[in-house]
């Protein structure tokens, strides 16, 4: 039988369109970072007056802006990608952001970060959205050859595109500044830090480090302050920072140390906050959850809830009473666990030296316990008592007891992780500092209850009103054995001493909170916590 007759034989190999080998050949030269065959694949298409799109011009030009780490390949990528880009622009493809990043980024290797920075100014042209990625050649280069008005005029520009700076920006910026001595600018970016990040990396804190060891720092700040308007800002900033500026004067000691349990320096021994959110955000934050609970929840009902609540804004905690009472309750003939409430209620009001939490879970759950004679009794004294708000028909009581527990600025008992649709709306950095401060976890072992505290100190970087500072460096998974940096002058503790001398214990106690959120206990067990570590 002849071979050619079968279906195979019959089958005509089909070679690529020109267009479809191009672009294979290219994918694989981009794969392979081969940057001088892609040249000559280049040159060759060019030749054959082949037609580029946007996809084919973006794949060489960012192998070019991966090639240029290579000295050997760096002015060969350099100009062959601006090769590129100028035939990109003569034939009339539109770049996109993509385009303008790899081109930016040959710009600064040939150093010349002015044409990286007009690249991103023109973007707009385009109808093209910058990223961040897009400003990083002209702000880093400007930065590393210590330009700095031209970066904090690319910062500027950052800021207005609303395009937000990361660690590795501001440390940038920061070592740039430190290093032309702009102490203002040192302190503004070390506050962006503690905004942007809770620690720290390596390099950047070896950045912080050169910064106050250097002669420039030790001439920034003020011998005289309104030592009231210092702490002010403190306690309204939620604790942990006051944003007022370098205080003292004199060389700074600066020391590599731990931080112990209960968040007490090991090296000069000052006491770390538990950081809340400000005054400001904690209000916004009310308002937001009020106006959301109103869009979502039958306007009349929440409002009269508000009033309610406006009469009932005495207390400490919070009670997620549906979360307690539902908790393991997963087996067969499982039901509302009261007496689990009852014990939170109870270790509540102790801790509290007697002041009752509100309790909050849906009206229908308070229908069904006081048709059971075995509970209506402790419901009915919570009733009298005026401490269970029971949510009505058609709504959700997440909206109730949230709203209570920022309103009043309380400790929240919930093991809620809160992220279902409704805390979708919230999910944004001032939510979860809120909720690392406020929300106290529990668990039931053998029947006994056990709290989870909020932690006693926040591990983010904080400066004290004492002009001090101490800075968390990442890189440990145990707090016990985290590296922070500590900060300290005399000049800064002189200027604080009348400070030291008029404070109180109330003041003492106070400072990190923005108002109210306090179960004594959680006062007491940090105390308790010093003084087991405290050396006989």
């Amino acid at each position: 039988m002849d071979s050619t007759s079968s279906p195979k034989a019959r089958k005509k190999s089909k070679k690529p369109s020109p267009e479809v080998k191009f672009h294979l050949d290219l994918t694989n030269c981009s794969r392979k970072k081969d940057l001088l065959s892609a040249i000559t694949l280049y040159d060759s298409a060019v030749s054959e007056k082949f037609k580029f799109n946007q996809q084919h011009f973006n794949t060489l030009l960012y192998l070019c802006s991966t090639e240029i780490s290579d000295p050997l390949l760096k002015e060969s990528a350099v100009s062959f990608g601006f090769r590129v880009y100028n035939h990109l622009q003569s034939v009339g493809v539109i770049p996109n952001e993509a385009t303008i990043t790899a081109v930016a980024r040959l710009a600064a290797a040939k150093g010349d970060g002015d044409c990286a920075f007009e690249l991103v100014k023109n973007i707009d042209k385009y109808k093209v959205t910058p990223r961040l990625r897009t400003y990083d050649p002209a702000l880093l280069y400007f930065c590393e050859n210590l330009e700095v008005e031209k970066a904090y005029e690319v910062e500027q520009h950052m800021d207005s595109a609303e395009v937000v700076l990361e660690e590795p920006q501001i440390s940038a910026l920061l070592k740039a500044s430190s290093e032309r001595g702009k102490g203002d600018r040192v302190y503004e970016y070390l506050h962006k830090l503690r905004l942007s990040v809770k620690c720290v990396s390596e390099s950047t804190a070896k950045a912080i480090e050169d910064w106050f060891c250097s002669e420039n720092a030790s001439d920034v700040g003020e011998l005289s302050l309104d030592v009231g308007l210092i702490r002010e800002a403190v306690l309204g900033n939620g604790g942990g920072w006051h944003g007022k500026g370098w205080i003292g004067k004199g060389n700074w000691t600066v020391k590599r140390t731990n931080v112990d349990s209960s968040g007490k320096c090991c090296c000069c021994a000052e006491q770390l906050a538990s950081v809340d959110i400000s005054c400001a955000e904690t209000e916004s934050f009310a308002q937001s959850l009020a106006a959301l609970a109103i869009e979502r929840e039958t306007q009349t009902n929440f409002r009269s809830f508000q009033e309610w609540l406006e009469l009932h804004n005495d207390c400490d905690a919070i009670i997620d009473g549906a979360n307690i009472g539902l908790y393991q309750q997963n087996f067969a003939d499982s039901g509302f666990n009261l007496p689990q409430v009852e014990a939170v209620v109870n270790e509540l009001c102790k801790m509290s030296g007697g002041k009752w939490p509100l309790i909050f879970w849906h009206n229908k759950r308070t229908r069904a316990l006081l048709d059971n004679s075995s509970q209506r009794r402790l419901v009915e004294e919570w009733i009298n008592n005026d401490v269970l708000y029971t949510t009505p028909v058609g709504s959700n009581d997440d909206w109730y007891w949230l709203y209570a527990a920022v309103k009043l600025k309380c400790l929240l008992v919930t093991n809620d992780e809160m992220r279902d649709h409704i805390f979708e709306l919230l999910k944004n950095d001032l939510f979860l500092r809120w909720k690392e401060k406020h929300q106290i976890r529990y668990t039931f072992v053998k029947g006994q209850l056990r709290f989870e505290m909020p932690p006693l100190y926040s591990v983010v970087i904080q400066e004290s009103e004492t002009g001090s500072w101490h800075i968390p460096i990442a890189g440990n998974d145990s707090e016990s054995e985290r590296t922070w940096l500590c900060v300290t002058r005399p000049g800064a503790s002189a200027a604080s001493s009348k400070l030291v001398n008029v404070e109180t214990s109330e003041n003492i106690e106070a400072r990190g909170s923005c108002a109210p959120m306090s179960v004594s206990s959680y006062s007491d067990a940090a105390i308790a916590r010093k003084r087991k570590e405290r050396p006989s």
